[in-house]
C-alpha cells in the first residue's frame, strides 16, 4: 500500500505538531504521570486529526481506514508509548461505534466535541474479573423511568482521570438461556462537567510499570443516571458493536508499533556504531548484525501484514482474522525488539530515561491490552476451524 500526496501531508502535520507541542514536555509529563489530554487534544482537533475517518456533518473528514492508519503510524514519533495510546483511545477505540450507530443527536453531544478536541473520550470495557472475557463483564444498567441506572466498576481504563465522558459496555438485562452476548450495550456515559466527576462516580488511579503519562483509572459508578437515549444503536447489540470497535483498535495497535519498532532498532545500530569493546565497535559483530537483521525481519512482515488488512478492510472486506493476527504480531514484535535491543545496550539499557527501556516497560502491554495474546490464539483457533466450539 503506498501512501498518496493527502497521507504524506497528514503525516508531515503531525509530526509539526509532535516536535512543537508534545516532544518538548514528554519526559516532564512521564514523571508526572498524566500529561495534558485536553490541551493536547485540542492542538490535534484544530489540526482535523481527530476525526480523519468520522463523518463530515460532525466534524470529521470523511476518509478511509487508510488515513487512520497513515496517522497511527506517526505517533512513534513521540518518544513514549502512553501518549500515542491516549490519543489512540480518542480515535479508534472508544468513537467508531457512537460514529458508526449512533443517534445524530448523540454524535452531536458526543462526537462532535471530541473530533473537535474539547472533549476527551474513554472506553469502558474491562473490569476487575472481566478484561479480556468481554462477556463476563458484571455493571448493570438497570431501566428506570426515561433513564438507566449504572452500577459497577470499570478498570485499566485509559484517560479515564480526565475523560469527559465514556463509551461504557454494560449489561441490559438478564442473559437468555445462558447467551452472555446479547444482554449487553453500549450507553453514553458523561462522567465529568467542568472538569469534576458526577455524582455517584469515584475515580482512582492505577500505577503502572509502563506507559506513564497515560492517565489510567478505577472507576466506580454507584446508582449513575443516564438517559436511555444514550444508548448507542440497538439494546442487546453492545456485544457486537464492541467486536466491531475491537477490529480497529487492533490495526491501530499494529500501525502505532510498526514506525516505533524499527526506531528501536535503528537507535540500538546507531549506539553499536560508537560503543567499543574486545578491541573494535559492537556493530562488527556478527551476531550484532544477524541480531538487527532478524529484527528488522520480523518488523517488515508485521507492517507488510498491517498494509494488506488495511487494504481489505478499506475495501469492506471482513478482517477478524488478519486483524487478529495483526494484534498477536505486534504485541509479541514489540516485546521481541525492545528486549533484543536493550540487551545490546547493556547497563545503559537498564537505566530509567532511556529510550529502549522505555520502550521495554510501555511495550510490554501490547500482548495484555485490547485482548491477551491468548485471547487473539483462540480467535484464531476459530477463524481457522480449528476450535468446534462457538
Amino acid at each position: 500500500m503506498e501512501w498518496s500526496h493527502e497521507h504524506l501531508e497528514i503525516q508531515r502535520t503531525l509530526k509539526r505538531y509532535i516536535d512543537d507541542h508534545i516532544n518538548p514536555y514528554v519526559d516532564e509529563w512521564e514523571r508526572a504521570g498524566i500529561f495534558p489530554a485536553h490541551q493536547v487534544f485540542k492542538g490535534l482537533g484544530d489540526l482535523g486529526l481527530l476525526g480523519l475517518t468520522k463523518p463530515a456533518e460532525f466534524g470529521g473528514s470523511g476518509l478511509d481506514y487508510s488515513y487512520a492508519v497513515a496517522m497511527a503510524e506517526t505517533l512513534h514519533h513521540i518518544p513514549c508509548g502512553g501518549i500515542p495510546m491516549a490519543i489512540g483511545v480518542q480515535t479508534d477505540m472508544c468513537t467508531p461505534a457512537l460514529a458508526r450507530h449512533g443517534s445524530d443527536e448523540l454524535r452531536r453531544e458526543f462526537l462532535a466535541p471530541a473530533i473537535a478536541g474539547d472533549m476527551v473520550g474513554c472506553i469502558g470495557v474491562s473490569e476487575p474479573g472481566s478484561g479480556s472475557d468481554v462477556s463476563s463483564v458484571r455493571t448493570f444498567a438497570k431501566k428506570d423511568g426515561d433513564d438507566y441506572v449504572i452500577n459497577g466498576e470499570k478498570m485499566w481504563i485509559t484517560n479515564s482521570l480526565q475523560a469527559d465522558w465514556m463509551c461504557m459496555l454494560a449489561n441490559t438485562s438478564e442473559p437468555v438461556n445462558g447467551n452472555m452476548h446479547h444482554n449487553k450495550s453500549l450507553i453514553m456515559v458523561r462522567l465529568r462537567e467542568n472538569g469534576k466527576l458526577l455524582p455517584g462516580i469515584t475515580a482512582n488511579k492505577i500505577e503502572k510499570i509502563g506507559m506513564h503519562s497515560s492517565d489510567t483509572g478505577h472507576l466506580f459508578f454507584d446508582d449513575v443516571r443516564v438517559p436511555q437515549r444514550n444508548l448507542i444503536g440497538q439494546e442487546g447489540k453492545g456485544f457486537i458493536y464492541q467486536m466491531q470497535q475491537f477490529q480497529e483498535e487492533r490495526l491501530w495497535a499494529g500501525a502505532s508499533n510498526a514506525g516505533g519498532l524499527r526506531k528501536l532498532i535503528d537507535l540500538t545500530i546507531e549506539y553499536a556504531q560508537q560503543r567499543k569493546m574486545f578491541g573494535g565497535y559492537l556493530s562488527d559483530m556478527q551476531w550484532f548484525q544477524f541480531k538487527m537483521g532478524e529484527l528488522a525481519t520480523e518488523v517488515e512482515a508485521l507492517h507488510c501484514m498491517l498494509h494488506r488488512a488495511c487494504e481489505q478492510y478499506v475495501a469492506g472486506k471482513d478482517v477478524l482474522e488478519l486483524a487478529t493476527m495483526v494484534k498477536l504480531k505486534s504485541g509479541r514484535t514489540s516485546r521481541l525488539v525492545a528486549d533484543t535491543c536493550l540487551q545490546f545496550w547493556g547497563g545503559m539499557g537498564f537505566t530509567w530515561d532511556n529510550r529502549i527501556s522505555r520502550a521495554y516497560r510501555d511495550g510490554r502491554l501490547g500482548s495484555i491490552g485490547g485482548g491477551a495474546d491468548e485471547v487473539m490464539l483462540g480467535i484464531l483457533a476459530k477463524t481457522m476451524g480449528i476450535a468446534r466450539k462457538a
